[in-house]
């Protein structure tokens, strides 16, 4: 028996919307945004890079392809669609790719348990480190290579995408690290110089196109919250800071308290810049000496008497920022801020960096009331 025609369309559009539902059932299946569940073996092999060339900033399998004759098969060529590289305040929804960079002279565990202890998916993240071939620099070193064979063939959740370690091609300045010897005035020009070209030296080796945002975290911070990169992205900032601190044994209390401990995070005063504008044109003006009294605000200063009154999310805009913990979108950095490792306006390293980023047009951001701990040596 031949079918009516108004049967006969009602059963051509019943198919076409068959069709469409079937077709987004499984795109829905298919798309790593859809799903929460936890990154699988199979998805982070699928997700790693293909040729030992290609930027190290994602997971990186050991076999890689051989062409003719048994040789290395050329790199591939690899179209990166930079424009469509996000840093917003959804990073972990995004997917947004985290770098941390480490210059590191000595290795904590406490470090690294806090950074194990990360809840951003590690599978967003990449480390990178540098390190004196000093003996205490090749001390540090296999510890820190023990640490990350620990964790890279422990759980998948803990594993990070991909770890790059390098070691410096030019001599500390300083042949003693002890916390007192590093922060003496006549140290610091030397001192900060040779971490300016460490630090550059590790930015321009392990940044990748697929890199989002950039966390400087030293060696020696030992305590943040589990939430640090969710926290600092959110507010979206293009260089943003936390409050420095290190906990201590107050002898007098007799209990255990706090002190300020980064000083270098501050707003600018008409005296620091009338003190610079006198200086000749290789020095450079520090932060935290009272011989030289710049009068700046610090950040480390900007609390409330009433500990109650703390806003985590509190901001500040400022002219300068330490290094402690500071996080940087990708994109200030490939514009061409770094750590100037000579007198820039008469600052260095990341107090240079945050007067290169403001020329080259963008805030830096403190947050007065949201601390990291170093560690107290």
């Amino acid at each position: 028996m031949a079918l009516s025609r108004s049967l006969r369309r009602t059963n051509s559009i019943t198919l076409v919307l068959a069709l469409v539902l079937a077709i987004g059932f499984i795109f829905f299946l298919f798309d790593p945004t859809s799903s929460s569940t936890p990154i699988t073996a199979q998805q982070r092999q699928e997700d790693a890079a293909s040729h030992p060339l290609s930027p190290p900033t994602k997971p990186f399998p050991k076999k890689h392809t051989q062409g003719r004759k048994g040789q290395d098969a050329p790199p591939p060529v690899v179209h990166y669609r930079m424009n469509e590289l996000t840093a917003s305040d959804s990073a972990a929804e995004r997917g947004e790719r985290v770098l941390i960079l480490t210059p590191m002279m000595s290795f904590y565990q406490q470090y690294w348990d806090n950074l194990v202890k990360l809840t951003y998916p590690h599978e967003l993240i990449s480390l990178g480190f540098i390190l004196p071939k000093t003996n205490k620099g090749n001390a540090a070193t296999l510890a820190l290579q023990e640490a990350v064979s620990k964790t890279q063939s422990g759980p998948i959740d803990d594993r990070f995408a991909s770890v790059t370690i390098l070691r410096q091609d030019f001599d500390p300045p300083l042949q003693s690290q002890d916390e007192k010897e590093r922060h003496k005035k006549e140290n610091q020009k030397i001192r900060r110089e040779a971490m300016s070209r460490a630090r550059n030296s590790l930015l321009f080796t392990t940044l990748g196109p697929s890199t989002s945002w950039v966390l400087w975290l030293d060696s020696d911070i030992v305590e943040t919250p589990t939430t640090l990169i969710e926290d600092l992205t959110s507010h979206n900032k293009p260089v943003i800071v936390p409050n420095c601190y290190q906990r201590y044994f107050n002898s007098e209390a007799q209990k255990m308290d706090v002190r300020a401990y980064d000083y270098n995070s501050w707003v600018e005063s008409d005296i620091a810049l009338n003190l610079a504008a006198e200086m000749g044109p290789d020095d450079v003006l520090f932060e935290g000496y009272a011989d030289i009294p710049t009068y700046r605000s610090l950040m480390v200063w900007m609390l409330p008497e009433n500990s109650e009154d703390l806003d985590p999310r509190a901001e500040v805009e400022l002219d300068g920022v330490g290094g402690t913990a500071l996080m940087v979108k990708a994109d200030v950095h490939r514009d061409g801020a770094m750590f100037p490792p000579f007198p820039f306006y008469h600052l260095l390293e990341t107090e240079g960096f945050a007067k290169m980023a403001k020329r080259l047009g963008y805030t830096c951001w403190g947050l007065p009331h949201y601390f990291v701990y170093h560690y107290n040596e």
